[in-house]
């Protein structure tokens, strides 16, 4: 018998096959008008896997980094779903998602029916984009900054450079650009989450250990009105950038150091210092300096247009894939940029991909942090897709006894807890408190201090793992795989097309659910009633069961509405078939949204699951019906003035009591709007995002263009890898507490996220505080336990530990500042603020924030004095750009419409940090010379800056945030690149409903290349909309140019010299 805890031998998963990936990716349907759905009995390719892969050692290996199944061309990390669990016993241990590898042997040949795989419908072929070269492993050195220069010498730095990599690259590729990739062996994405119950442990954690002290800076800072220059600023020069993309896929070369040296810093011309090295002084602190244009008698020149834009600081991409150790020489390595494109190499921290701080050396006070202006946060994203060349999540198995745990803050053992009296005891990192080791766990120690067995055992050496979870986690036997779908068939819907075209998506996905006993659907339509339908195989066709109570809603035969889906796939696809042409008559025009919901509910009560809801337009009978909220909702009007933030918020607490019910009984729901009109999603929305589900949002819909995105949307919210019944806890060391988390959940206790649903694609900002002096010299741990219930019934903790040294310096502060995290509690902190505050208000305490923080780097760690230089933290050195264009996104910007505000907030609420900067700084890239531009390797062009400056009237250029794609086409456009991409002859033929289509040239080919690659780089379909000048398209794109001056707000100049005067202002 293995020893509790100890490794198991293989690195493989059962049925293991890496080249299912690449063999999936010919199935994808992408630029391609949607397919009737599949004969129940025709052939399927494998669909993407969240549990195990299907077994084909027929295959030869070929692209191991191939782009899998998903919205769009989905990213490396993903493959096609494999064998299912047997239907009766219990799970088998061996039954384990493809990117993690079994602790223990596994019964011999996998689990039975290990040669079954699940297929999926076949597509038409699609160009999968490919580059060629191998990028060689290359070191990039890293000079140190120079000492101070004079005034107007261009960029200034005279300490060392900030930790990690230059932060840069808004839109860098999450994952290798398909076709630019290493020979080095494929790892797929990361598992789907397991059970819920207490087990996060007692109510010692997180409580204040200490005298309360001052806490950090909120986000209602203090208000700076006036943000127009005055007349005659000083002007600035900035140091000199070397130009390049700033996002954008990469050469694929990989740095042959284990560890991510410092960046080299523009203009610097000393040696690097490598890591190892005695810290810099304190006031050797790395700065970005922009100082004064000079005339040619070398005098500062006055007025206000006299910086050049091109030497203002921009986005620098990386130009190799970054291969990152999470700890050397037992000290943490601070991590790369969230968007730029890295391998992580886990050595006792997790991977920055689950867990990153906003700064990477916790301030030892609270004055300290305040000081800073900076904010102390974690964003946590527990199931986020790992790079497909990292290394699997080893599963850990304690047996019976469960994990080895502190008795007190019930923190999970990890590679920081300290074993003492010969392995007898060890120390909990997080609390403090001494604990018997378990004797069967117990192992003598090394001259190190160290136990002999820690790097043979995942959990003393690895940042994360994940433990198989005992009964005591449980509250009952795992829930099953339930998917409900709830389709709106009011006269509106069948009208527009998006009862088709629901129907058609679901008809398609529904091969990509996990098949087997454990997985159960369900279906249901409404207007002004509710319509069941009994799938069970005994009838000849699906018996439609009607609900008409509105208002004390029911569910009829609860056993025979959700059923097995190989019990009822026959009758499901015929009844997708029917329900366009049944209700093609129907004349009502109410829709009994909130009615719907509850009695879908009702029959999911006793198992749980996700019910996905298709909704197009605004409900207005029977429970929770709205109403259009006042002229403004009416007619959905631009509403910059009266108090339009009243708008942003629920109706009335309604959908909130709903929502707390669904998420105590597990049910997760995802809304997919398909409307043309107003429908409220501030009321809506509160429901999605206090089950853990999330807002798809199409508008206007359109039958032509946006199905395929709708179909795309719905098979990766299925697909991805997820889990349900979840239960979620951070856990910090002694000297900080968890202030409050944010992110799509419900909260019934305070020290818990109770999440119905979790899934790869979404994040929670954890607001840290201090409650005790901490010690210079020490480590502050942090842990993230995620209990989660699989697709397939299998209970995991998945557990994820970082440790960071703590500092009294303020330097090192801004030093070791993580830009886009950052970046990332701003939006969300904003996004948080918009529903309850006006915008004018949001918008200057979002500058007020990035001020305060320059302001005390420039007087208390800055070198230079000159009052004519703005110096900015080479860390942070792009925050102004990204304040400035967070002031002018959607969310804050006064002329949007409320429901696209609404979704805003919620797009942003739950959205990883490598998206929150594109989001806003999208990437804008040229179409009209694809042909001619060297590329480098990548399938991405370099990006331009957003400004209308770099947008000609004979060009063509594509403007993508990670959730929508505009192309926008200029007046004098050659007809010949026009009939090449589109085939049209003349702007004046591009019709409003814009489908991109593939035609046999090579810039055709090139575009829709370039396409897929970046929908597989953000995870997402992104619809195509075409854009054209002198319309409201065109206004649509021009909105996006962030750096030229608008009626939202400044130029990137103006807002450089506003933040000039503003710290200016504060020093005297």
């Amino acid at each position: 018998m293995a020893t509790p805890g100890g490794p198991r031998p293989g690195s493989i998963p059962p049925n293991y096959n890496p080249n299912s990936v690449s063999d999936n990716m010919k199935n994808l349907q992408i630029n391609r008008p949607n397919q009737p759905p599949n004969p129940a009995n025709a052939p399927r390719g494998p669909p993407p896997s969240l549990g195990q892969q299907p077994q084909s050692q027929s295959q030869p290996f070929s692209s191991p980094f191939s782009v899998p199944n998903r919205p769009g061309p989905p990213p490396p990390g993903v493959v096609p779903r494999g064998v299912v669990p047997p239907s009766s016993g219990p799970t088998p241990h061996g039954t384990l998602p493809p990117f993690m590898v079994a602790n223990r042997p596994v019964g011999a040949g996998g689990p039975p029916g290990g040669n079954a795989s699940l297929a999926s419908r076949p597509m038409p072929p699609v160009p999968v984009p490919s580059t060629s070269g191998p990028g060689p492993f290359a070191s990039t050195p890293s000079p140190t900054p120079p000492p101070v220069m004079p005034v107007g010498s261009g960029a200034m730095n005279n300490g060392p450079p900030m930790f990690g990599p230059p932060h840069g690259t808004p839109g860098g590729p999450q994952y290798p650009s398909s076709g630019v990739r290493p020979s080095a062996p494929t790892r797929p994405p990361p598992p789907p989450p397991q059970t819920m119950s207490s087990f996060l442990g007692g109510s010692f954690d997180n409580q204040p250990r200490g005298p309360p002290q001052v806490a950090p800076p909120t986000f209602s800072a203090p208000l700076r009105a006036g943000m127009q220059p005055s007349s005659g600023p000083p002007t600035f020069s900035s140091q000199a950038q070397p130009q390049g993309p700033p996002f954008g896929a990469q050469p694929w070369q990989m740095q042959s150091q284990q560890n991510v040296p410092p960046p080299s810093i523009p203009c610097s011309g000393q040696p690097p210092r490598m890591y190892g090295m005695s810290p810099p002084l304190a006031n050797q602190q790395s700065m970005a300096t922009i100082s004064p244009a000079t005339g040619p008698s070398g005098n500062a020149v006055s007025g206000p247009s006299k910086i050049d834009p091109n030497q203002i600081p921009r986005p620098v991409p990386s130009s190799s894939v970054l291969l990152h150790e999470t700890r050397q020489g037992n000290q943490a390595n601070p991590p790369p940029p969230a968007t730029s494109e890295f391998i992580v190499r886990d050595t006792g921290n997790c991977s920055p991909r689950y867990m990153r701080s906003t700064i990477n050396q916790i301030p030892c006070t609270a004055y300290l942090l305040n000081t800073s202006g900076m904010q102390l946060a974690l964003l946590v994203q527990p199931l986020a897709l790992p790079h497909p060349s990292e290394e699997p999540i080893q599963i850990v198995d304690f047996g019976e006894g469960g994990p080895v745990r502190c008795s007190r803050c019930k923190g999970y053992i990890n590679p920081f807890m300290k074993f003492v009296d010969q392995g007898k005891r060890f120390i909990c990192n997080f609390c403090g408190f001494t604990d018997e080791t378990p004797r069967e766990y117990q192992c003598n120690l090394g001259p190190d201090g160290r136990r002999r067995d820690a790097d043979e055992r995942p959990e003393l050496c690895r940042g994360t793992v994940e433990f198989v979870a005992t009964k005591e986690f449980l509250v009952r036997e795992p829930m099953p795989a339930v998917f409900f779908f709830l389709i709106d068939v009011s006269m509106n819907a069948l009208q527009t097309g998006a009862v088709a075209g629901a129907c058609s998506a679901i008809s398609r996905v529904v091969a990509d659910l996990p098949e087997g006993p454990r997985t159960m659907v369900g279906i249901a339509t409404f207007d002004s009633t509710i319509q069941f339908y009994n799938l069970k195989r005994a009838f000849q066709q699906p018996l439609m069961l009607i609900v008409p109570d509105i208002e004390d809603v029911y569910t009829p035969l609860q056993t025979d509405v959700i059923v097995q889906l190989s019990e009822c796939r026959q009758h499901l696809d015929l009844l997708l078939e029917s329900i366009p042409t049944m209700f093609q008559n129907n004349k009502t025009a109410d829709s009994a949204f909130g009615a719907g919901v509850k009695a879908a509910f009702l029959a999911m009560k006793s198992t749980g699951g996700k019910l996905l809801v298709f909704q197009s337009v605004l409900p207005s009978v029977g429970i929770a019906a709205l109403s259009g909220r006042e002229a403004e909702g009416r007619t959905n009007i631009y509403v910059g003035d009266k108090e339009p933030h009243k708008l942003l918020q629920p109706v009335d607490k309604t959908m909130k009591t709903m929502a707390i019910e669904f998420a105590e009984y597990q049910v997760s729901v995802d809304v997919f709007i398909t409307t043309q009109s107003y429908v409220d999603i501030a009321s809506i929305s509160v429901i999605p995002k206090m089950t853990g589900g999330q807002i798809y949002y199409y508008h206007p819909f359109s039958a032509r263009s946006d199905p395929a995105k709708l179909y795309n949307d719905l098979r990766w919210n299925v697909t991805r890898p997820q889990g349900f019944e979840a239960v979620m806890r951070v856990r910090c060391s002694q000297g900080l507490q968890v202030q409050e988390y944010s992110g799509n959940f419900c909260k019934r206790i305070p020290t818990d996220v109770d999440l119905p649903a979790v899934d790869c694609d979404k994040s929670i900002m954890v607001s840290l505080k201090h409650d005790d002096k901490l010690q210079d010299g020490t480590e502050c741990s942090f842990q993230c336990a995620l209990l989660y219930t699989s697709v397939y019934g299998q209970r995991r903790i998945r557990v994820s530990t970082l440790s960071l040294p703590c500092t009294p310096t303020l330097s090192n502060l801004f030093r070791s500042a993580d830009l886009d995290t950052q970046f990332s509690c701003f939006l969300k902190q904003a996004a948080n603020e918009i529903p309850f505050t006006p915008l004018l208000a949001v918008r200057d305490r979002v500058t007020e924030l990035c001020i305060s923080i320059l302001h005390s780097y420039r007087k208390y760690c800055a070198t230079v004095s000159s009052s004519g230089q703005l110096i900015l933290p080479e860390a942070l050195k792009l925050l102004p750009l990204y304040t400035l264009a967070l002031t002018k996104s959607i969310g804050l910007r006064s002329d949007g419409h409320v429901d696209d505000r609404s979704f805003w907030i919620n797009y942003v609420t739950p959205l990883s940090v490598q998206l929150a900067i594109p989001l806003v700084y999208p990437r804008m890239i040229s179409l009209h010379d694809l042909h001619t531009r060297e590329t480098e390797g990548s399938v991405i062009p370099p990006p331009i800056p957003l400004s209308i400056e770099h947008v000609s009237d004979d060009g063509i250029y594509l403007l993508e945030n990670g959730e929508d794609c505009l192309i926008y086409v200029g007046d004098s456009v050659d007809p010949d690149i026009t009939q090449k991409l589109f085939g049209i002859s003349s702007v004046g033929e591009i019709h409003s409903q814009f489908v991109l289509e593939q035609y046999d040239n090579p810039l055709s080919k090139k575009l829709n290349e370039v396409l897929n690659e970046i929908r597989s780089q953000r995870c997402n379909y992104l619809g195509l909309k075409l854009c054209k000048k002198g319309d409201p398209s065109g206004m649509s794109f021009f909105s996006y140019m962030v750096e030229d001056k608008s009626q939202n707000g400044l130029s990137y100049v103006e807002f450089l010299v506003h933040v000039h005067r503003q710290i200016q202002s504060k020093m005297t």
